[in-house]
């Protein structure tokens, strides 16, 4: 029998794979990338054509060696990593690494990892695309590039340990404008007044809000303006002018493309970017299901299409006609087009069968891999099904020479709702009372309400995917990368769900305004986006790019060496005293986190823990409690005073004591629950109210 060799890039996939495939069929894993250019140097001869000079990664010599022993025993290689432009360059890398020229070796891609897409991609196997892993190369040199020239200048002007990002430059520049429009922001005044009127044979009264006269809708800007309305109407007598009915369509939202989902994920499930992507790659490449061992979950996790396979769409209509009725069936859905060039070949996320709901693993999965499976999933089967329609009423009341109005509208079919409630979706607003032409109306109240314009919203991991999806700026795979880049790298403090721009990221990004304006130019790294999507469809030469990027990008580095003056950027002061000195110990940061230093370093060297404390009496002992993390990275909260006190809790106290049992509270979402699982009680919580 003929051995063939199939490599895929992750551990996971392996025996995923391995049971799709015979006897005759070895799987074995690359582990993610195995040459790269090297740490020490730039690694590319700028002299030599731009050519990068490709090592093997430390670390993975005895994995190639591996490898190399299998293919030789092996008849046929079967090159089978990740369908995008980073795994077509890993194939690529594996073909010279493992000497792959003399012996038969086929490329081939699945984009979910199920036994019929496995076996499909065997029957079509194809040649490395040389298109797509210059894209990839282009992209990786030209970060580099940026990195490895900008970031020693940075060094030099304001502190060691910084980095400078082709992308990440970018979002910090994003995040730094939005500060800079809340900081500027002036608050402007105006009013809104609503009347509270008793509907004639009714019990419950309605509430209109005033829009204006005949000649049309009037902005309320001042108090004066509001009383003489006031003064006016209570003079007249409230009537129906006009009822208007009609029927409101809402859509049924596409499919989730790699933004999409980090967007909802972040809003729903209140996940990071990075946690989303680390649990979407568990569920592609397959999970633990009681009698069918690993299984793919999902398709493949990065895309920006939002197109769907003949195959999936039958099962998704077949299922909806099984378990709903054929009016919940959807027409066929337009994938959403955008200027940009997408990766077609990808379908949207989606589960690799619509048959395992959500519900059928429940009890399978751990619970933050359920609420994303179940949140795919239900955002996929809604994406075939019917729109949801609402009945709408506009009701226009007359007071002399002013006009209310009130809206309302009430669902008659939820269609696609009845599976998936976009997070963005309004309460509805149902009239509670019959109303018509001739119903007597009758003053009640008069309700005025001052307002002041609020400055633009701080962004958040989603809004911030969002944007830099709709500026172009990086493809699906990078968003995650570089805002975890930006919060390590502590450019940007991230505050609840709010990123804000820190001291240390607003002197970066000064400097990167004023020394090199065009990486963080947001039109200029668009294009360049572009014209790797040029390269990928062979329409670009790839050194082209390079040999017209690198010359402005040398000049520059050497201007700002030579003109840029040094920034100091001081230590954030603690209220804690130094041991050993007594001076006023500083906040530094290091590969695990803040910790406390003296700043007499290096004649004092102490250094301790730093513990952030909540604000929040210890519930044994009095003392503060602080927050801490584990060895593995989950966050708790403490007594300061371990291990003379050993009060610990999973869940963040509040101050409120139960008044059932006496017992502290916890916060859990927006609420507080009493810590005694005996108990029972909750309340409101600061969030809620």
């Amino acid at each position: 029998m003929s051995k063939n060799l199939v490599i895929v890039e992750s551990p996971a996939k392996v025996k995923t794979i391995k049971k799709f495939l015979g006897s005759n069929y070895e799987v074995a894993a690359s582990q993610g990338h195995v040459r790269d250019l090297p740490k020490s140097s730039l690694g590319i001869d700028i002299e030599g054509g731009y050519e990068p000079k490709y090592i093997t990664i430390r670390g993975k010599g005895d994995l190639v060696a591996d490898l190399r022993k299998k293919v030789k025993k092996a008849d046929k290689v079967y090159l089978a990593t990740d369908p995008d432009r980073e795994g077509e360059a890993i194939s690529w890398h594996l073909f010279h690494i493992l000497k792959l020229e003399d012996k038969p070796t086929y490329r081939i891609t699945f984009n979910e990892i199920t036994k019929n897409a496995v076996k499909e991609s065997l029957k079509n196997p194809r040649k490395i695309d040389m298109d797509l892993v210059n894209a990839q190369q282009t992209r990786r040199i030209l970060d580099r590039m940026v990195g490895y020239r900008i970031s020693p200048v940075l060094w030099a002007k304001v502190k060691r340990g910084l980095s400078a990002g082709r992308v990440q430059s970018i979002a910090l520049r994003i995040i730094c404008d939005r500060e800079n429009e809340i900081n500027e922001f002036i608050p402007e005044e105006y009013w809104t007044l609503d009347a509270i009127l008793k509907v004639d044979g009714e019990k419950k009264p309605i509430t209109a809000k005033y829009y204006g006269t005949a000649k049309g809708k009037t902005e309320l800007k001042n108090e004066k303006q509001v009383k003489d309305i006031i003064a006016a109407v209570k003079k007249e007598k409230f009537s129906v002018n006009d009822i208007t009915t009609g029927e409101r369509i809402r859509k049924a939202p596409l499919p989730f493309t790699t933004s999409t989902l980090q967007q909802e994920a972040s809003k729903v499930l209140n996940f990071s970017t990075s946690k989303t992507m680390r649990l979407a790659q568990q569920l592609y490449e397959g999970v633990e299901i009681k009698g069918e061992g690993t299984v793919g979950l999902i398709s493949y996790l990065r895309t920006d299409s939002t197109r769907v396979s003949n195959e999936a769409e039958k099962m998704a209509y077949d299922f909806i006609k099984e378990h709903y009725s054929d009016k919940f069936q959807g027409s066929k859905q337009a994938a959403s087009a955008s200027g940009k060039k997408i990766q077609d070949a990808h379908e949207a996320i989606r589960p690799t069968d619509i048959e395992k709901t959500p519900s059928d693993l429940k009890d399978q999965l751990p619970r933050d891999l359920y609420r994303l499976y179940s949140l795919i999933w239900k955002r996929f089967l809604a994406s075939r099904m019917a729109p949801a329609r609402y009945e709408t009423t506009n009701i226009r009341i007359g007071a002399g020479e002013h006009i209310f109005t009130l809206s309302a509208s009430r669902c008659v079919f939820d269609g696609f709702m009845s599976v998936y409630n976009p997070g963005d979706e309004e309460e509805e607003n149902a009239l509670t009372s019959a109303i018509n032409k001739k119903s007597k109306l009758t003053l009640d109240n008069l309700d005025p309400k001052q307002h002041f314009t609020q400055p633009p919203a701080h962004f958040t991991e989603a809004s911030l995917v969002r944007t830099l999806e709709e500026k172009g700026i990086g493809r699906p795979s990078t968003y995650a990368p570089t805002i975890s880049t930006i919060i390590s790298r502590r450019y940007v403090a991230k505050e609840g769900k709010n990123l804000f721009a820190t001291e240390l990221g607003n002197a970066v990004n000064d400097i990167m305004i004023e020394a090199f304006p065009t990486i963080v130019d947001i039109n200029f790294t668009a294009n360049l986006e572009a014209l790797l999507d040029g390269v990928e469809s062979g329409e670009v030469g790839w050194k082209t790019i390079l040999e017209n990027f690198y010359p402005d990008l040398d000049e520059a580095v050497k201007n700002a060496e030579n003109e840029l003056s040094k920034i100091k950027i001081e230590d954030e002061l603690s209220d804690e005293i130094c041991e050993e000195c007594g001076r006023r110990m500083v906040i530094k940061y290091g590969p695990h986190g803040k910790f406390l230093a003296c700043p007499g370093f290096p004649e004092c060297r102490f250094t301790k823990p730093f513990f952030e404390k909540i604000g929040i009496p210890c519930p044994k002992c009095g003392k503060d409690v602080v927050m801490k993390m584990s060895k593995k990275g989950r966050r708790f909260y403490g007594c300061i005073g371990f291990p003379e006190c050993d009060f610990v809790s999973w869940d963040k106290p509040v101050e409120e004591k139960c008044p059932k049992c006496g017992s502290y509270m916890v916060e859990k979402g927006n609420r507080n629950l009493c810590s005694n699982k005996d108990c029972g009680y909750s309340s409101k919580s600061e969030k809620e109210n």
